[in-house]
């Protein structure tokens, strides 16, 4: 919204610029250049002051004023001149050649600022997102044993294997052995029965009264 034209209690306009003070404006700085911007106004014929030219001519007047769209290489270099400078608007527009301060300063708020929000936000997540992977890999990593150590290790393994085997064998022979001692000894003992009732004579058994 720009502000009315009016006239201050010290006769200095203030509001937006008509097409009369441009041209006049244009016209003195084009033939006599601008070594005085507090000055400039007396000499020029404008209601205005210094600083109110200076913005003039800077932000809409000058012809080498660039305007447009913004490139990619303008937007990294200017996001690149801020992380280096801050906020000095006028010094990242003089690397930028042709863009005003006051253009940069709101592209910057419009679009860049946000961008680059983004940017570091999704940096720093993808940051802790590897802190966190490399220290669930910390943990889980083994300490290193040489050589020497590994084999001892396994020979250790292998002739505690074998002692279990023998153990085992052992124990194995032990319960069959026993098992066939004791199977053959039932055996033996139902023989001997059978054949001591079958060996009974059962003559007398006919003969014998039962009363």
């Amino acid at each position: 919204m720009v502000r009315t034209p009016f006239i201050d209690k010290n006769g200095i306009k203030r509001g937006a610029w008509s097409e009369d003070e441009d041209n006049k404006l244009r016209a003195f700085v084009e033939r006599f250049g601008h070594p005085n911007w507090r000055q400039l106004p007396k000499y020029a014929g404008l209601m205005r002051c210094g600083k109110s030219c200076r913005l003039r001519w800077m932000n809409y007047l000058r012809p080498d004023l660039k305007k447009g769209n913004y490139s990619l290489e303008e937007d990294q270099l200017i996001i690149k001149l801020h992380n280096k400078l801050g906020n000095r608007w006028s010094a990242i527009a003089e690397k930028l050649g042709g863009r005003s301060d006051n253009d940069v300063k709101n592209h910057w708020h419009a679009h860049l600022k946000k961008r680059v929000r983004l940017t570091n936000t999704n940096s720093s997540q993808s940051e802790s997102c590897q802190l966190n992977e490399q220290n669930v890999a910390a943990t889980l990593t083994y300490p290193e044993v040489s050589s020497s150590d590994h084999l001892y290790s396994l020979f250790n393994g292998l002739t505690d294997h074998l002692i279990e085997q023998n153990q085992s064998i052992e124990q194995l022979s032990f319960f069959t052995s026993f098992e066939t001692d004791s199977f053959s000894w039932t055996n033996n003992l139902e023989t001997e029965s059978f054949d001591l009732f079958s060996t009974q004579p059962f003559d007398n058994f006919w003969t014998k009264p039962f009363f």
